[in-house]
């Protein structure tokens, strides 16, 4: 089924079937051919395209013992059970691999077979690779040499497994710099499990895929680690990693993650829990554990920073910031050694920014730069908490950076358009993922807002360009993807 012609009722039902494993019609190479009748592995999490340039791609899949996820009960003890258990303690009455949502993992040989054609025909095969349970079954084909500007159909295939276990994708590469942006990209953040609003996923998801985004932005808190509604709290590794099973086995996110380029940045519960910064713990689980599952659960490149940026076509460019790895302790006192973003961040944020040429020069941060938030949150830049340094980067941007830079964040769970009364800057929460996920605001403030909602949905720019001018337009939507605020700025070239 093509996904452009996919029906919210379609899409859920063309989901289910590739997590089923759907047969294909591609020819399959030599993997296959070893052991065709074997059940199995199966890759019941899909597949991820993350970190497309205009040449490189990195598809991402891991092997599971099953062909969908489980189902079944929660297996949390509930508040009528006598026993009392420490919050930092797992709260399990059975084993993590029974719970539902859980894709327990299986070792096995991959293969990725990619190329311009749907059918596969002209396809490009990369080595075997092996998922094994050092690294959790996962399996990341970094691609290069490839088109730009152009859409990749991929399959990755299970050596001994049968044909039926082959997994199908689709991902856009960037134009190189010289070439008109037109394109439409999504920002999303701050999904929960228990608030996602429908069985099979956000209604975001489908949402989104009706815009036929060349990318899309995934800016944090994509699981969380530490809420208990019913659900096991992360305070060990393995439930941390069943977070991410539970999620991303949901068959909206399979079939949308599947099916367009995206990246990926954390925030703090997906890294950890609420607030945390390098160092500190929930129960058994380190900070330093949640970064290290965040890179493998997300297609990321694990021998670059965490922050990056990426050039689209002559008119946009993307800066993508860590708000985790480098800060400071949220409690310290506030200063000029207090930092979110630390020294090296901070550098080659101004030194990229300045040596851009793009028409449009967009940063998709985990947390806001102007807010305004809570007065009791102190875990921004729009907080008193990281004002030093927040004023700092506000102030470089109002010196060094003309009316063609936006910032878009994450983490808030309502939508809005912000202008820093001070510098101008301008700011654009995505919201949360459901309406059900809403709340959290301090209000309306004329002094700052141009538009306010407590509701979920998400965040759809577009570039429209020509030869001596570029629009860029920013318009939230909501959960079904209508929209409900539109800003547009033009640029004579």
């Amino acid at each position: 089924m093509n996904q452009k012609n996919l029906t919210r009722r379609a899409f859920v039902t063309h989901t289910t079937s590739l997590v089923a494993g759907t047969i294909i019609s591609a020819k399959l190479g030599d993997l296959y051919a070893q052991e065709a009748s074997a059940p199995g592995p199966f890759q019941a999490m899909g597949t991820r395209a993350g970190e497309v340039t205009d040449t490189t791609a990195i598809v991402w899949t891991r092997l599971t013992a099953a062909p969908k996820r489980v189902v079944g009960s929660s297996g949390v003890q509930h508040k009528k059970d006598k026993a009392k258990k420490d919050k930092n303690q797992s709260k399990l009455t059975v084993p993590v691999d029974q719970l539902e949502g859980a894709c327990p993992g299986a070792t096995g040989r991959l293969q990725l077979r990619y190329g311009t054609r749907e059918d596969l025909s002209d396809a490009k095969v990369t080595e075997v690779s092996a998922a094994l349970a050092d690294n959790d079954f996962i399996c990341a084909f970094q691609l290069s040499r490839l088109k730009p500007g152009t859409v990749y159909y991929y399959q990755s295939e299970i050596a001994g497994a049968a044909k039926e276990s082959a997994f199908r994708g689709k991902f856009e590469t960037a134009p190189v710099a010289d070439v008109l942006g037109n394109l439409r990209f999504c920002v999303m953040t701050c999904q929960d499990y228990a608030d996602r609003g429908h069985p099979d996923g956000h209604e975001i998801y489908p949402s989104m895929a009706s815009l036929k985004p060349q990318f899309t932005c995934l800016t944090g808190d994509l699981v969380y680690y530490d809420k208990d509604q019913g659900d096991a709290v992360a305070v060990t590794e393995r439930l941390a990693r069943y977070h991410w099973e539970r999620m991303f086995s949901l068959p909206r996110l399979v079939e949308f993650n599947s099916n367009h380029s995206t990246y990926w940045l954390k925030d703090d519960h997906d890294t950890l829990k609420n607030d945390s910064w390098p160092g500190t713990t929930s129960g058994e689980f380190t900070f330093e554990q949640g970064q290290k599952i965040f890179r493998q659960q997300a297609p990321l490149n694990h021998d670059g920073p965490s922050y990056r940026t990426v050039r689209w076509g002559r008119d946009l460019q993307v800066w993508f910031s860590d708000g985790r790895d480098f800060r400071s302790k949220n409690n310290a006192a506030d200063g000029p050694e207090k930092t979110i973003w630390g020294a090296e961040q901070k550098a080659w944020f101004k030194r990229t920014i300045k040596e851009s040429n793009a028409t449009w020069k967009v940063l998709v941060s985990p947390t806001p730069l102007v807010g305004p938030d809570r007065k009791d949150k102190n875990d921004n830049y729009s907080n008193e908490g990281f004002q030093h340094e927040g004023d700092e980067i506000r102030a470089w941007l109002k010196a060094n950076v003309p009316d063609n830079f936006f910032v878009i964040c994450g983490d808030r769970h309502w939508q809005y358009h912000s202008v820093h009364p001070e510098t101008g800057v301008q700011e654009f929460s995505a919201g949360p993922a459901s309406d059900e996920h809403a709340g959290g605001t301090p209000g309306f403030d004329a002094k700052y807002h141009k538009f306010h909602r407590v509701k979920g949905g998400f965040l759809a720019v577009t570039l429209q360009s020509e030869k001596a001018k570029s629009r860029i337009t920013f318009e939230h939507r909501d959960v079904m993807g209508n929209v409900v605020y539109t800003y547009n700025k033009e640029i004579i070239l």
